[in-house]
């Protein structure tokens, strides 16, 4: 009777902390622009980790000079890959110019030990486009890294979304512009995704180790699950923002629970309590 009397005052509170987390689910995992107004849904944006999943290469694209290029031939090894597109002047830009700050500080060999592929998920961008990028980006690295080791590449709409839909890279066309999550991955010389990179910023370390990962062919370690629980991407920033409500709701149902537990079986225990053997 006791615990019946608890439950029942507890149910109310747990149902108003889980619909509250529930809509925090809802708002992490399909953003807004995922829902149309009559309530249909359409394609989600984020990202669903898929490491040790390999990226199809069979695919043809075409790098800056026109070239007409399948995946094999450029992922022989460990391979860092950055969906962008082009025309962007937001955080594509600020993700290739992260990247090509930090490439200088690697002590890997490009071309040898790794090489960098920039794929235009806007299937309208033409080479001549991708090769103005990679004039950019070049200038940023000042010479400091090896040239024809950072292809820019362009595609297909059919190529481009079987690429991002084996990276588990949803993105959605918001017109002239995209809604998609600031991410890169790397993969080993046969297109397995060892390690997904988050955000504009990188440190040599641990691209170097992601790197190392790729060329052993084993699955890095990642805080995604974390990072994607306590983070609900902005698809008006393009970034990812700390979920307030989530985790608050979180930590007051765990406290709820907590003290709901003490209160129920811990005073069987307590002096008095009728769980107390009498002499």
């Amino acid at each position: 009777m006791r615990f019946a009397r608890w439950w029942g005052a507890l149910v109310p509170v747990l149902v108003l902390l889980l619909g509250s987390t529930a809509l925090a689910h809802v708002e992490g995992t399909q953003p807004l622009g995922s829902f149309s107004s009559a309530g249909a849904k359409v394609q989600p944006v984020g990202l669903n980790e898929k490491l040790g999943a390999r990226i199809p290469l069979d695919l043809t694209f075409r790098d800056e000079t026109g070239r007409e290029l399948r995946l094999s031939e450029l992922v022989t090894g460990p391979t860092i890959i950055l969906p962008v597109y082009y025309s962007c002047t937001n955080v594509c830009n600020y993700l290739q110019e992260g990247l090509a700050r930090v490439l200088p500080e690697i002590k890997l060999v490009p071309g040898k030990d790794y090489r960098v592929l920039s794929v235009s998920f806007d299937e309208r961008e033409t080479p001549e486009r991708a090769a103005r990028s990679k004039r950019m980006y070049e200038t940023v690295m000042r010479g400091k890294f090896p040239a024809g080791n950072w292809t820019f590449l362009t595609g297909e709409a059919a190529n481009i979304r079987r690429l991002t839909e084996a990276a588990g890279f949803q993105f959605q066309r918001q017109g002239n512009d995209f809604v998609h999550p600031v991410v890169s991955f790397v993969v080993a010389g046969d297109g397995m995704i060892v390690r997904y990179l988050y955000g504009t910023q990188f440190l040599a370390k641990d691209v170097t180790l992601a790197l190392m990962e790729a060329r052993q062919g084993r699955v890095g370690a990642t805080i995604s699950k974390m990072v994607s629980y306590c983070f609900s991407f902005d698809p008006k920033s393009k970034s990812y923002e700390f979920n307030l409500l989530r985790v608050s709701a979180t930590v007051i149902i765990v406290c709820v629970l907590a003290f709901a537990a003490f209160l129920v079986f811990g005073g069987k225990n307590a002096p008095g309590g009728k769980g107390q053997e009498k002499k």
